[in-house]
This record gives structure tokens, C-alpha cells and sequence, in this order.
């Protein structure tokens, strides 16, 4: 028996360095996410001497993190996905790659007398990857306002006709409703054909897009009924100012601005 430990401790070289287990790379996933779990696998990686798949770790982790940023911001805001779904996700996806290219390596690293990291250095890491995992989001979100005015759209249907408002963030749906009641009551959204709008606030006035046919730019009795529809939709709205952009093709295209 002595002679075995003997000869182990000749042969076989303690390693010097430490890794992360695959606990370790399991919840650190978790808790900080993809660019977590390509740090933590790319680092035994390094330990193991196997650098060219150290390399080829960080390549997929930054692909699959730019998957993940495509798919949350491409995902429609009306459906809701529990904020558990895609941590759980991944940190899966890690341990699947954990177990079947490092396993083996980790064990015997352990069982020749080598060291792994504690846990407060794995809740570090974590705690940094997740800060550039939401910083990066912010950031491309913040750049995403700006570039749009820092104002995002919602719509809504109405009636059986399903009129649709499409309106800004600086629009509760209370207000687009009070919209859309005004223009049932004065028939504008009637039973014959779907309208569509879009509702600005600008100040405290409510600028509406409508489109239309051209002919309206130069016709005072093609514009007439859009005169009186802004006239009957202002009483409605004492404490804010009604105005109609009558447009054509798209919402830039105003050729008649009634107020």
C-alpha cells in the first residue's frame, strides 16, 4: 500500500492550478449567464493544456450570446415569458457541454490532489458577467429609444371592425380609448370599413394621422369632412387640442394638417 502511494506521488504530478467544478459552472451560469459559462470552461480549458478549445469555447459562448440578445429584443412585447425560462435554459445547455468535455478531466484534476476555486470567487464572476450581460441590454435598449425618438408604439382594435389605433408611449391605453370612444360617437369608426390612425401627443395636443386620398391637399369638399370631424372630435377633448394629419402612403407624407 505504501509503495502504491509511493509511486503515485512519484509519477503523477500534483497540478498547481486551479478549476471551476462542474457545480461551480453550473450555478455561476445561472446566476451570471452565458458569457459566465464560456469564462469558467474556457479557463479549465487552459488547465487542461488544451488551449485551441479554449479558443473555440469563447468563439460559441460570444455567438450564442448574440443569439440570446436577438432573440430577446425580437421577441413580441404582448407575449410574456417568465424571467426563469432563459437562465434555466442555459445554464442546462452548460452543464450538457460541462459533462461531456470536461468531466473526465475535472475528476482526475480533483483526484491527483488539485485545487478548485471557492464559491465566493464563482459569485464574483457571476456577479460581473451579469452586470455586462444587462449593461450590454441596456444599452442596445437605450440606443434603440434614442434612434426612435425615445418613444415606442403600441396598437389597439376597436369594435367589430377592429379600427385600429396605433399610438406612442407617452400615451397611456386610457387616453387611446377616450380616442376611440370619440370616434365611435361620431361615427368615424362605423360598421362599414376598418380604419386605422395614428395617435401622437405632442404638448397637450393630440395630433392624429389619417390616411387618405390625395385629392384632399387641394379639395376643400374632399377635406370638408375631416373639418367637421376634428371640429365634433374637440368637444370631446376640452383641455387638449385636436389636430388631423391627413396623409398618404405613409405617416411623413402630410398633405393636409387640420386644426
Amino acid at each position: 500500500m505504501e509503495e502504491a502511494v509511493i509511486e503515485k506521488s512519484v509519477f503523477e504530478e500534483i497540478p498547481t492550478e486551479k478549476i471551476y467544478t462542474e457545480k461551480a459552472i453550473t450555478v455561476g451560469t445561472f446566476l451570471g449567464g452565458p458569457l459566465v459559462a464560456g469564462y469558467f470552461m474556457a479557463e479549465n480549458f487552459k488547465v487542461f493544456g488544451d488551449f485551441d478549445k479554449a479558443r473555440k469555447t469563447w468563439i460559441i459562448t460570444i455567438l450564442a450570446t448574440l443569439f440570446i440578445f436577438g432573440l430577446i429584443f425580437l421577441i413580441p412585447e404582448n407575449i410574456n415569458i417568465p424571467n426563469m425560462v432563459f437562465p434555466i435554459i442555459y445554464m442546462g445547455i452548460a452543464a450538457y457541454f460541462t459533462k461531456k468535455y470536461q468531466e473526465k478531466q475535472i475528476n482526475t484534476h480533483i483526484e491527483n490532489g488539485g485545487e478548485h476555486y471557492n464559491w465566493w470567487r464563482t459569485l464574483l464572476i457571476s456577479i460581473i458577467g451579469i452586470s455586462v450581460l444587462l449593461g450590454a441590454i441596456f444599452s442596445i435598449s437605450f440606443l434603440t429609444e434614442t434612434v426612435n425618438g425615445g418613444l415606442t408604439e403600441s396598437t389597439k382594435k376597436y369594435g367589430t371592425m377592429n379600427h385600429e389605433i396605433a399610438y406612442q408611449s407617452n400615451i397611456n391605453e386610457n387616453e387611446a380609448d377616450k380616442i376611440a370612444a370619440a370616434f365611435e360617437k361620431t361615427t368615424f369608426f362605423d360598421d362599414s370599413i376598418t380604419k386605422y390612425v395614428y395617435l401622437e401627443k405632442i404638448d397637450n395636443n393630440y395630433e392624429i394621422s389619417i390616411s387618405c386620398n390625395e385629392s384632399v391637399k387641394d379639395d376643400a369638399a374632399a377635406a370638408q369632412p375631416f373639418v367637421q370631424l376634428r371640429n365634433d372630435m374637440q368637444k370631446y377633448f376640452p383641455d387638449n387640442k385636436i389636430i388631423l394629419k391627413l396623409v398618404v402612403d405613409n405617416l411623413d407624407n402630410v398633405v393636409k394638417r387640420i386644426e
